[in-house]
């Protein structure tokens, strides 16, 4: 299904965070922001809702914690118990002191892979995907508001101009 939209060029962040609060203002909906660099708050003036991937975070890192001791316990007291420096090898227990660091290193592992993955799985980014990016000068220093267009055109075309839009172009989007 395609849709169209009204793609609007700023040269200034802070023009961009005014024309955003202003296009929200008069309820219209902004499809996507394009920026060269992270510009502070303007999740919020979107209207974007917080994110939830430190919870996934935290979840994997419970996982490696859990895969650690299962692990250690596995290994160093089932499988094939050690004496190692005169410390018992039959309970698990009275090992898990030595264990922490190992416990803590799959902990951040499981945690720190699992969300990069997490991460282009929710960002629908693959190798070889082509770029979704409408202007190649997002990339260097201008920022680009994609709005969709759900009733009088001009109107929004004069809002926009209105909030500061150095270009203006309507297209389709798919």
């Amino acid at each position: 299904m395609s849709n169209k939209v009204i793609q609007a060029m700023y040269i200034d962040d802070d023009v961009l965070m005014a024309a955003v609060k202003k296009v929200r203002q008069e309820n219209h909906h902004i499809e996507e922001v394009f920026t060269p660099f992270p510009v502070h708050g303007l999740d919020k003036a979107m209207g974007l809702e917080p994110t939830r991937l430190a919870i996934t975070a935290f979840m994997y890192g419970c996982v490696g914690l859990a895969v650690a001791i299962v692990m250690m316990n596995y290994i160093m007291i089932t499988d094939w118990p050690q004496n190692i420096g005169g410390k018992p090898s039959f309970s698990y227990l009275e090992n898990m002191p030595a264990f922490v660091p190992i416990m803590f290193e799959l902990t951040v592992f499981f945690a720190a892979h699992l969300m990069v993955i997490t991460f282009y799985l929710r960002s629908r980014l693959w190798p070889f995907k082509e770029a979704e990016n409408p202007d190649p000068r997002t990339t260097d220093d201008h920022f680009l508001m994609e709005v969709s267009v759900h009733g009088n055109e001009d109107a929004l075309k004069a809002l926009l101009l209105e909030t500061g839009a150095t270009e203006i172009k309507v297209t389709e989007k798919h």
